[in-house]
């Protein structure tokens, strides 16, 4: 069992900037995979960015450029920093650890971009 608990989130206009912070109660150096996902309302869960223990991050089309994923394996902590921000952005943002095929995720945290 692996507990993930995301914060940052929260309120802010077009093109301002937010860092999302997961703490994760393992560490992340065994995982196979760590990622960021959103989902709104009616939408499937996506891919925002992936980072392998030792391959480059991959990240979405719509967030490249924009978004960037790190690690801090000595914190167990993964984040995302989110910089110029649009009204598309806005979801509950999710972090993932995978351990080959399985995943655990935690409860997510609300990005809210107004224009």
């Amino acid at each position: 069992q692996v507990q993930l608990v995301e914060s940052g989130g929260g309120l802010v206009q077009a093109g301002e900037s937010l860092r999302l912070s997961c703490n994760t109660s393992r560490n992340i150096y065994p995982a196979y995979m760590m990622g960021w996902y959103r989902q709104v309302p009616g939408k499937q869960r996506e891919l925002v960015a992936s980072l392998a223990p030792t391959g480059s991050p991959n990240y979405a089309d719509s967030v490249k450029g924009r978004f960037t994923i790190s690690r801090d394996n000595a914190k167990n902590t993964v984040y995302l920093q989110m910089n110029n921000l649009k009204p598309e952005d806005t979801a509950v943002y999710y972090c993932n650890y995978r351990l080959k095929n399985l995943n655990f995720w935690g409860r997510g945290t609300q990005v809210t971009v107004s224009s």
